[in-house]
């Protein structure tokens, strides 16, 4: 890409165009210094880094593109994204169709499938819109193109839907009501060496609010994107003046600013879950893939990367668990409304933990709850039903319940006095927003394991 035309990208920017040439310029400005005309940088195509990034390797990519069935597939199964089989905005109600059927503690490889570059805002066209960024044709996915071209299992509405790609559900044998089904996130491989990070107007941190105006603590011309590009009155999802920022992948780390910024990559699937809610039909609310549920779903916590573990109550006969939302990297809060998302290769080992053997936390027969080799992670969730009754987007109330879930965990499983774990959690655990864009927002907890005695 010239540097003539990443300057005239950014004029157009800055004089607000809007329509499709505001967006395709918020692009390409994105772009402009990190990718050729002919496809990406040599370093970012060339360059093989340990993806699985375990022992202290660094994740990034591995130098060849994982299209459907192609590359290392390390799981006892494998699941694709097929067009016919995923889910676009939905999560599996109680009762789906598995798309896959295996035993407790055997591994799953599964491709997912990012949504940005193929929603109806970006053109519903990863060939053109990648294209544009200098991607070339062999470096698309093909289930990406097959997706956003041929997709018909829900007839999409970009307003109402959710933007996620959700593949699944996998049925584990042993699981029954009751139950906890143990999630190890064992690799978390790039499928492509790119990825994008979306705002979008009336989501995200700085929302415009729903009557015209600035939400309550900034001003109206601090909201993000600016009001003078909101193009949602069209009715036109390519109109609405979304903002996306392509982001290369260059030796493990992502790339913006034309190459100024560099941050480390984090791959981890924001969406990981079992089935929770029935529904009157598959576009049923409940069923919206947006807000995390106490099944899980769109949790987006960065921590659950390769070495987390995730616990969920299963609410259904083979738990019915699905991914979704691959993100490459992600900062606490999530602000702008997406993270780094980019379609990632993960495999999971998944476990049947039965109520009354100590295999999982006590917390998590009721509740999200997860853990890496440094740290036990309670979760609070503002509305943990989802959109049953409503939408809730109280941070404090996310706050109180990891607090409340922290101490549970700490006197039911570590034997603690309450008021002492209380004090304990004030003088050494920390309490981070895990993101407030999901309608249902999120607290999480980490609490240190090395402050306790494991003998």
């Amino acid at each position: 890409m010239s540097e003539h035309f990443a300057r005239r990208a950014a004029d157009e920017l800055q004089r607000g165009l809007g329509r499709r040439t505001f967006f395709r310029a918020a692009t390409a400005v994105a772009a402009a210094g990190t990718v050729t005309g002919t496809g990406l940088s040599a370093a970012a195509a060339a360059v093989p880094m340990g993806a699985q990034h375990q022992g202290g390797a660094r994740p990034g990519f591995r130098g060849t593109v994982l299209q459907p069935g192609k590359g290392r597939i390390p799981g006892d199964h494998y699941l694709p994204s097929d067009v016919d089989g995923v889910l676009w905005g939905y999560v599996p109600s109680l009762d789906a169709e598995p798309s896959l059927r295996m035993r407790s503690g055997r591994t799953v490889t599964i491709d997912a499938v990012s949504h940005e570059g193929i929603l109806e805002d970006q053109g519903r066209d990863p060939l053109e819109f990648f294209g544009e960024q200098g991607v070339s044709r062999g470096q698309v996915l093909e289930d990406a193109i097959e997706i956003a071209r041929d997709y018909d299992r829900t007839e999409r509405d970009f307003d109402r839907d959710g933007p996620h790609v959700v593949t699944g559900p996998v049925f584990v044998e042993e699981a029954r009501p009751g139950d906890v089904l143990k999630i190890e996130t064992l690799h978390a491989d790039l499928r492509v060496p790119y990825g994008v990070v979306s705002s979008r107007h009336g989501k995200g941190a700085l929302p415009r609010a729903a009557d015209g105006g600035a939400p309550a603590g900034i001003e109206l011309e601090e909201v993000m994107p600016p009001v003078g590009t909101d193009g949602r009155a069209t009715g036109e999802p390519e109109d609405y003046g979304t903002v996306s920022v392509f982001t290369p992948v260059e030796r493990g780390q992502g790339v913006m600013g034309e190459g100024r910024v560099r941050f480390p990559l984090r791959p981890f699937m924001g969406m990981m879950g079992v089935a929770y809610a029935q529904g009157a039909g598959p576009t049923d609310g409940l069923l919206n893939s947006i807000p995390p549920t106490l099944g899980g779903g769109n949790i987006d916590i960065r921590h659950l990367g390769v070495g987390s573990t995730f616990y969920l109550p299963v609410q259904t006969d083979g738990a019915l668990f699905y991914v979704g939302d691959p993100h490459m990297a992600m900062g606490d809060g999530e602000v702008a409304l997406t993270a780094m998302e980019g379609s990632l290769r993960g495999t999971f080992r998944l476990t049947v933990c039965k109520a009354g053997e100590g295999d999982a936390p006590s917390v998590a027969h009721a509740y999200p709850f997860a853990e890496t080799d440094e740290h036990w992670i309670p979760i609070g969730l503002s509305d943990p039903d989802g959109a049953a009754g409503g939408q809730g987007s109280d941070l404090d109330v996310a706050m109180r319940r990891a607090v409340v879930n922290a101490l549970d965990f700490l006197e039911t499983d570590r034997g603690m006095d309450r008021a002492v774990a209380y004090a304990y959690l004030s003088a050494a655990a920390d309490f981070a927003i895990s993101q407030v864009v999901d309608r249902t927002v999120g607290v999480h907890g980490l609490i240190r394991k090395a402050d306790f005695d494991r003998s």
